[in-house]
């Protein structure tokens, strides 16, 4: 398979650094940020507990992006998903 782009510098740069953390490290902030959440509304403080409430989203879906790295790699072709390639031929008609 013959890769027509590579990863810019600046997204190596990121890759190499996410790739050093473990990546339990995004689902312990997520739990973190639920439990500070639910903390915080216990409190009374509605606003800080739905602002912080809505970081464990994002920090579960940067540990996908951290999984991805770790499997992938930037530009990676030897791995069984990078290698995959649709068929070119329509078996429907």
């Amino acid at each position: 398979m013959k890769k027509d782009q590579t990863e810019g510098k600046v997204a190596e740069k990121i890759e190499e650094q996410t790739a050093k953390l473990p990546s339990d490290t995004f689902l312990w902030a997520s739990v973190g940020a639920m439990a500070v959440s639910a903390t915080l509304k216990c409190f009374g403080k509605n606003s800080a507990a739905l602002f912080v409430g809505q970081w464990a989203a994002p920090f579960l879906l940067l540990g996908i992006y951290n999984k991805i790295v770790k499997v992938e790699g930037h530009d990676k072709e030897d791995h069984p998903i990078s290698n995959y390639v649709e068929p070119e031929k329509d078996f429907l008609s």
